[in-house]
């Protein structure tokens, strides 16, 4: 019998960098790491509407054959996936495992008590921030332990970190490009400090794959902007770190107020850069105030400009915090948290 089944999206042999598919492959690649490759099977949630009825056989053929059951699904196939593995698992009494990616888990099962129910049965959700955690016990869950996003980088050296001393600052977003990721937000406020000294104060650089129905949106986003913003692409996961170390500040200004853990950030602290984020849900757990970020009031362009209007005229607020996010980074390597969370199969 095989020690441990994952069940999650790997986009078959696509490559897709949304955060659902960059954590479970660096899950698994954590756990392959730790428990060797041979004693580890998995099942591609990918295109599961289209083929419902194989991977249900792939799934009983995997539940069969492994001890321990991880998913780590999202909100379609959650519904898909929890609810039949608890009914196969009145047969083979595996121990069941969820590792929730991002911060929407507890919101979403307020109106959904059969899923809640379901979700009881496992023997442990991991989810990723204590908030998350907090607001799960309320609705009465006992199985909920907190395994934090990770990822495997390669941390750059205390004496790579690049400080800016005087504008033009650099700034980079680095995420799915949507409206929901507050892109347009970031590029008014830069483009509203700039013209208001009359000169490049701060460039912007967005890297990401474009939400497919939002591309018309962003085209014409981009066809009207100043050349010191620019769309750079898609950048592997594994190279982030290198291309994030050349910026003054990583912009985070989403608007999705249940953001779990944002491997965006892990990327920006592993690259000894400061992040300027939006409050969201689990802003705390992530970011420690004025010591590895910056924070404004969510959806308040007035703040956001207030903010970077600030740190222009005192750049050592941001250049004092780069050794402080490197330290934070260590948190969050896959290794550091398989070994102290994922150690007991």
């Amino acid at each position: 019998m095989e020690k441990i089944g994952i069940i999650g999206h790997f986009g078959k042999n696509k490559n897709l960098l949304n955060g659902q598919t960059i954590k479970t492959k660096i899950i698994s690649e954590g756990l392959v790491k730790r428990y060797g490759r041979e004693n580890i099977s998995y099942l591609d949630t990918y295109n599961s509407k289209k083929e419902f009825i194989i991977k249900i056989i792939m799934l009983i053929r995997l539940m069969r054959k492994c001890e321990n059951i991880i998913m780590l699904p999202a909100h379609n196939g959650l519904r898909i996936f929890a609810p039949l593995m608890v009914l196969i698992n009145k047969f083979y009494k595996r121990n069941l495992y969820y590792i929730v990616i991002g911060g929407w888990l507890p919101s979403f099962l307020e109106k959904r008590p059969k899923l809640k129910k379901d979700l009881k049965e496992f023997t442990t959700i991991y989810v990723e921030t204590k908030i998350m955690a907090a607001n799960l016990k309320e609705q009465g869950f006992k199985n909920i332990d907190i395994l934090p996003n990770c990822k495997e980088l390669k941390h750059v050296k205390g004496n790579e970190i690049q400080y800016y001393e005087k504008a033009p600052y650099k700034l980079c977003t680095f995420s799915r490009v949507m409206q929901e990721k507050g892109i347009e937000d970031a590029i008014n406020v830069i483009i509203n400090i700039n013209e208001k000294n009359n000169k490049i104060i701060y460039t912007l650089d967005i890297y990401g794959q474009v939400d497919v129905q939002q591309q018309q949106w962003f085209d014409d986003l981009m066809n009207e902007v100043p050349d010191y913003i620019q769309y750079k692409g898609m950048i592997p996961f594994d190279q982030s770190t290198q291309i994030i170390k050349k910026y003054f500040a990583l912009l985070f200004p989403t608007k999705f107020y249940t953001e779990g853990i944002p491997g965006t950030i892990i990327d920006a602290y592993s690259a000894g850069i400061p992040v300027i984020a939006s409050r969201w849900e689990s802003y705390e757990d992530v970011i420690d105030e004025n010591i590895t970020g910056i924070g404004y009031t969510m959806n308040d362009l007035n703040d956001f400009q207030k903010k970077l209007e600030m740190i222009m005229n005192k750049p050592e607020l941001i250049n004092n915090l780069r050794k402080n996010a490197l330290k934070k980074a260590k948190n969050y390597d896959i290794t550091h948290v398989v070994d102290n969370k994922l150690n007991h199969f």
